[in-house]
C-alpha cells in the first residue's frame, strides 16, 4: 500500500482499498485483480487526503465529517464505490468493515486540534532544524 499513512489511516486507507478492489472487479476488470488506472487514481486521491486530514489520527469517518476535503466528482465515486461494495466487505473483509462501523459510531471534537494531520506530524520528524 503505502509507507505515508500510519496507524488508523493506514486502516482506513485498506478498508477504501478493499471496497475499490471489489467494486473495480466487477464493473470495471472482471477477469482481473488489479484495479483500473480510474480506480488506482482514486485511490491515490483518497491517500492524500487521508494524509492531510485535519483530525489526523483522531479522524471521523467521512460521511459526518463537518470538513468536506473531496472535490465533487472523487467524493461521488467514493459514495457509488462504497454504496455497492459496503454490504459485500461483511462477507470478504469482515474486520475490515466492523473496524469502520465501530469508527463511524465514535464521537469527534466539532473542531480539529491543530497541527495533527498525518502529512504535518511527519514534517515535523523528518526536519532535523525543528
Amino acid at each position: 500500500m503505502t509507507a505515508v499513512l500510519t496507524g488508523e489511516l493506514a486502516t482506513e486507507l485498506a478498508t477504501i482499498a478493499a471496497m475499490a478492489e471489489l467494486y473495480c472487479r466487477v464493473h470495471h476488470h472482471p477477469n482481473g485483480s488489479a484495479l483500473c488506472q480510474e480506480c488506482q487514481a482514486l485511490l491515490k486521491y483518497a491517500e492524500t487526503r487521508l494524509d492531510r486530514c485535519p483530525y489526523g489520527h483522531n479522524k471521523p469517518a467521512c460521511r459526518h465529517c463537518p470538513i468536506h476535503c473531496y472535490k465533487p466528482d472523487p467524493k461521488a465515486a467514493i459514495q457509488h464505490i462504497m454504496r455497492y461494495s459496503g454490504p459485500r466487505m461483511l462477507l470478504r473483509h469482515p474486520l475490515l468493515a466492523l473496524r469502520h462501523l465501530r469508527r463511524e459510531r465514535r464521537p469527534f471534537p466539532a473542531q480539529p486540534p491543530r497541527n495533527q494531520s498525518q502529512r504535518y506530524l511527519r514534517s515535523q520528524t523528518d526536519d532535523p532544524a525543528k
